[in-house]
């Protein structure tokens, strides 16, 4: 499919969106591992939790998809059946990192393997830390497929030091250290988003997060210069480790509204308002940076589901300015970088991102397909080893792009096109519908001229 994006007048009118796609996964398996029936509306039904259900009911847990309402009927940590076959996530990484967590607990005999693009990823990240817990879980030269067998003996905690901030990875661990016996502490260099430990605490399970600076040196100097801060998660397990049902409305995706929000921000004219919207401050990282590069985002009104905010945002057209991004706000807007990079591309002066190398490895190579596909267009971005730098004052010519079979790197292309001097035609453009797919929907319903074309 092709999905071609032109020149577009202002955009205006108030929506709504999916529900956030890390959320529905989490809530998703925590309702599996309840005693009861939870009910979960505005659940995100997408390429990318399709995949998590059908494992669901691979386990034998029963689920129902009533509209955007997922009703799961839990059978707790020991209820769990042993699947007849190989475990498919598809391209969903989220689906294969959490799942390992989970089953470590449930301590059944499974293998989960999923795409191509899947096998690619790192998975060393999860099967070092999971084998130091006891667990038996091996996989092919550090990616999937992996295989996970009972693991004979009591699964510890561990106090383990993650070496990438990573959300999949310490969910991941933390649901594995449910039925644990001792205390799990994980310690990041980063603040990943901690929709897990949200919704954990909301259901009773003990856990602390805190932070704190850390230095290697007892020299003043040294202790200035290499001050950093540390992201500390502590869970006591309970035993029996069963959670209670719930019921839980799911705010829209931030992920999702960031195309809709710089897509407002580079089109003249516009004034657009999104509701029930997830602010989750580990999450909300685009929002400061262009905020920072003078965008006009004001936060409306805001209320709390679960432990998880969310909020009205209106956003109004507004020229941008170049900033420089690195450190923790790469973190905190490392799913974000597709559309921000569509927001440089449209500002006044240059852009500069930094430690974002992890970029790398999400469903492409965001950072080489960005700067190829930019290039196409005639944006003269510099691709780094560890991000980019964005020139500014351009305006992309149009042209023939790819999506690499990367969902966001689509959606980017084409709020790419909306303000191009010439139609922007991505083709592969149906893998939009792994974590939106309503986007174009959502997108021309507040004026924007996209066209679908299928494959003839």
């Amino acid at each position: 499919m092709n999905l071609i994006a032109e020149k577009s007048d202002n955009l205006h009118g108030r929506i709504r969106l999916p529900g956030d796609k890390s959320i529905s996964h989490r809530a998703a398996l925590l309702a599996a591992f309840s005693a009861g029936e939870s009910r979960i509306s505005n659940f995100l039904t997408a390429g990318v939790t399709t995949p998590l259900l059908n494992a669901l009911t691979s386990f034998g847990i029963s689920w129902k998809l009533f509209g955007d309402i997922l009703v799961v009927q839990g059978r707790g940590i020991t209820g769990w059946d042993t699947p007849a076959r190989v475990i498919d996530c598809g391209n969903s990484g989220t689906t294969l990192r959490l799942l390992a967590g989970a089953l470590a607990t449930v301590g059944i005999r499974a293998t989960l393997d999923g795409s191509p693009g899947l096998r690619r990823r790192p998975m060393n990240r999860i099967i070092e830390p999971l084998q130091k817990m006891g667990v038996n879980i091996s996989g092919d030269d550090g990616h999937a497929p992996l295989r996970l067998e009972p693991a004979g003996a009591v699964i510890n905690g561990i106090d383990y030091h993650l070496p990438v901030a990573s959300a999949q990875v310490k969910t991941c661990l933390l649901l594995a250290a449910l039925n644990a016996e001792g205390q799990t502490t994980l310690r990041e260099p980063g603040p990943s988003r901690d929709h897990t430990e949200r919704l954990l605490k909301g259901l009773g399970v003990s856990l602390v997060n805190y932070s704190r600076e850390i230095t290697g040196s007892n020299s003043a100097l040294e202790l200035v210069q290499n001050l950093e801060r540390q992201y500390i998660t502590t869970l006591t397990p309970q035993h029996p480790a069963h959670l209670p049902s719930f019921n839980l409305q799911i705010p829209g995706d931030i992920s999702s509204a960031a195309f809709i929000i710089v897509a407002a921000l580079i089109t003249p004219g516009s004034d657009l308002v999104i509701e029930d919207i997830g602010l989750n401050p580990t999450r909300t990282g685009l929002i400061d940076a262009l905020v920072n590069m003078g965008a006009d985002i004001e936060i409306q009104k805001q209320g709390e589901r679960m432990g998880e905010p969310y909020g009205t945002v209106r956003v109004r057209y507004y020229p941008l300015s170049g900033i420089d991004i690195y450190g923790e706000l790469v973190v905190r807007m490392i799913d974000e970088f597709p559309a921000f990079s569509i927001a440089a591309v449209y500002a006044q002066g240059t852009t500069v991102v930094s430690g974002a190398e992890e970029l790398r490895v999400k469903e492409s190579d965001r950072i080489a397909a960005m700067c190829k596909e930019l290039k196409i267009l005639g944006i003269p971005i510099i691709e780094k080893p560890d991000g980019f730098v964005i020139p500014g004052n351009s305006k992309p010519s149009g042209g023939q792009v790819s999506a690499h079979g990367d969902h966001r790197l689509a959606m980017a292309l084409a709020v790419a096109g909306l303000q191009a001097s010439a139609p922007v035609r991505i083709s592969g453009a149906e893998i939009i519908a792994e974590s939106f797919p309503t986007f174009s929907e959502v997108l021309r319903s507040t004026g924007a001229d996209l066209t679908i074309e299928e494959d003839s």
